[in-house]
């Protein structure tokens, strides 16, 4: 079978890299998880400073992006690459809500995602990859045979958020959870520098009320269909 690029955009928390593992490891594609990346540079701006709840220092961080050196390792165990931060498994550290909290903020800075871009662009450039994002439909592949757009409501969003975090023993509260995710939305669609926004020829998936499994089997469906017209 033809092997294509697929890209996944849409809102946080809304099982991008879980669909994007899941599709990856049926087709037998590379996964690419452009969000880590993202959050890998927001955990370093943090470790030296640059950013706070409060305070952003876009241009120190800017011209400190080439001390940093981002990559995946798989991880045979779990199925997919953890992300790496100058050499070290920060794959934990990057899934906190205090990151969370940074990430768009982050994201905004056009050096960060010129610097990304370009990563993730050699990283698919042989197809036959998976990768979610904001801006992968519009940005980093516009011409990818098929463009995915996620959605669901911010309340189920925010749920499923806080019952990851407390699984992992994370004290949150379901309040605090809600707050940032409706945060980074505003964000994520206001950045001057590639908003999230669904590409014109991108199918919608609103998973509000979909199981996993039922999303997958879906998809599958929409790659089979768009393989065999290809």
């Amino acid at each position: 079978m033809k092997k294509i690029t697929i890209a996944i955009d849409g809102f946080s928390s809304t099982g991008k890299s879980t669909l994007a593992k899941q599709l990856a490891q049926q087709l037998g594609y590379v996964y690419v998880d452009t969000g880590a990346m993202y959050r890998a540079v927001t955990l370093y701006a943090m470790q030296h400073g640059f950013v706070s709840p409060h305070h952003l220092d876009a241009e120190v961080l800017t011209a400190d992006l080439k001390q940093i050196t981002l990559h995946f390792v798989f991880n045979a165990e779990l199925g997919y690459g953890e992300m790496y931060l100058n050499g070290i498994n920060v794959e934990r550290e990057i899934r906190t809500l205090e990151v969370s909290s940074l990430v768009s903020k982050v994201a905004e800075i056009s050096a960060v995602r010129a610097k990304l871009v370009e990563q993730q662009q050699a990283m698919g450039k042989e197809k036959g990859v998976v990768m979610d994002g904001r801006d992968i439909g519009t940005v980093v592949f516009p011409d990818a045979a098929l463009k995915i757009y996620m959605t669901a409501s911010p309340e189920t969003r925010a749920q499923r958020r806080f019952a990851e975090l407390q699984a992992k023993g994370d004290s949150v509260t379901y309040e605090a959870v809600l707050q940032n995710v409706n945060e980074r939305d505003y964000i994520d669609t206001h950045r001057a520098d590639s908003p999230l926004v669904k590409a014109d020829d991108a199918i919608e998936l609103d998973n509000s009320n979909l199981s996993r499994e039922a999303q997958l089997q879906r998809v599958l469906e929409w790659v089979d269909a768009k393989t065999k017209s290809m």
